[in-house]
């Protein structure tokens, strides 16, 4: 598959986080005032923020990945699946958590908290290696 096409999904993932970070910050700003708690409030609000941040970066790499050196796609790749994951992981519990899901999934966001955070260093040593070549 062409580094352009990994980049497809990316594009995807893209729309889909800033999708879900405009929909949770709406539902909870109209739907949700008042029936949570300011706790809850702040963890949809979280996650709003965390899946638009990374809606942005998804649409970067799916752009960045098509004439990526080999080595630098595959850290792409990496980092991108990271993103993706950790997004998942870390805003999707914070929301699930706010409006009453099962307690287990404060131990994964962590997890998708170290994911994205991973995330963002393998580009880093993806933009390091773009400046030595």
């Amino acid at each position: 598959q062409s580094e352009t096409a990994k980049g497809g999904g990316f594009l995807i993932a893209g729309a889909v986080f800033g999708f879900l970070g405009v929909a949770s910050g709406a539902f909870a700003a109209h739907a949700l005032k008042g029936s949570l708690t300011p706790e809850a409030m702040d963890w949809l609000a979280t996650a709003s923020q965390y899946w638009l941040v990374h809606a942005v970066a998804l649409v970067a790499l799916a752009a960045f990945l098509s004439g990526s050196q080999r080595q630098i796609g595959r850290l792409l790749l990496l980092s991108g699946w990271g993103i993706v994951a950790g997004g998942l992981a870390f805003s999707g519990s914070l929301a699930v958590l706010a409006i009453g899901g099962p307690r287990f999934l404060v131990w994964v966001t962590p997890l998708g908290g170290s994911l994205l955070l991973l995330s963002w260093l393998l580009l880093v040593g993806a933009g390091v290696m773009r400046l030595r070549n």
